[in-house]
């Protein structure tokens, strides 16, 4: 089976594309999920959460896409078919789709905030920004840290990755490149980038083969179905498959930390400012930034 990455075609179980492995077994053992982590740099947990409550958050997102004309009414709106003329979005701003009840009910749920108190070890806090996205065909997301967005605060931040509905292989799903994590002297220099300070692009690398050429590994993902969800830290580099349907992609990122330490204040209040001064003025384009730093 091949599968589309930006302009790449990666055979799944070659030398640059693999099933991402699970840490479902491990839930509940907090210190064999937290060396899990420091291993890999991830955890694929299937149905982390209620796939009920995924639905419903689903189903609202729809409803507004629906009403905004970019879902296709010939086909039943839970297969989010996209409108001719249709295109992807983000939606991390619009408080009117991610701060309604059943989006809050799945990414601020008692289950998952218990599941970091447990995994942290100490009552956990969430940003109050949400990272929505409504991906179309063509699109994929190129290779990056979260650190570089959201550096200010901690950095024993956590991203959870969900996709809001069943995410099959054409619709696009994230990748991880094993051993990211590790690589000592890309964290030391575009690690320790501010896309906002900085002026920077913010994805390392839309060239998934010259990855995994230069730095070793190979992207790993999976299919994933509602429930699902994939955690990782600040310095794991991933990227996602492209979206070759004609189905959107809906999915979200949120992120977790204790609640004790320090909070990149961009992302955190009742209207959160966000990346305030990113893509303004002249950008450093990332392949001179790389140059510099010799990565």
């Amino acid at each position: 089976m091949r599968l589309r990455m930006g302009k790449r075609e990666l055979e799944m179980g070659g030398p640059y594309l693999g099933e991402l492995p699970e840490a479902t077994p491990l839930l509940g053992d907090w210190e064999a999920m937290r060396d899990r982590m420091t291993a890999e740099g991830y955890l694929l947990i299937r149905s982390l959460h209620d796939p009920a409550k995924v639905r419903a958050a689903r189903e609202r997102i729809l409803a507004a896409l629906a009403e905004n004309g970019q879902i296709d009414g010939s086909h039943p709106r839970e297969q989010a078919v996209i409108a001719p003329g249709g295109r992807g979005a983000f939606l991390g701003g619009a408080k009117t789709v991610t701060h309604t009840p059943e989006f809050l009910a799945v990414v601020e749920s008692p289950e998952l905030m218990a599941f970091f108190e447990g995994f942290l070890g100490a009552p956990a806090a969430t940003y109050d920004y949400k990272w929505l996205r409504v991906i179309g065909n063509g699109s994929f997301t190129g290779a990056h840290y979260d650190i570089v967005y959201m550096g200010r605060g901690s950095q024993q931040v956590f991203t959870v990755w969900t996709p809001l509905g069943d995410v099959p292989w054409e619709l696009g799903p994230l990748a991880i490149l094993a051993g990211s994590h590790r690589l000592e002297r890309v964290k030391a220099t575009y690690g320790r980038m501010d896309v906002d300070r900085d002026h920077v692009e913010g994805a390392f690398s839309n060239d998934p083969v010259d990855m995994v050429d230069r730095y070793g590994g190979r992207w790993l993902s999976s299919e994933f179905a509602a429930g699902d969800a994939l955690v990782f830290g600040m310095f794991t580099m991933h990227g996602s498959l492209s979206n070759v349907s004609n189905r959107y992609r809906i999915s979200c990122d949120t992120r977790y930390q204790r609640a004790e330490e320090p909070i990149d204040e961009r992302w955190i209040g009742e209207n959160p400012k966000a990346h305030y001064a990113w893509r303004q003025g002249e950008m450093v384009p990332m392949e001179e930034a790389r140059r510099r730093w010799g990565v």
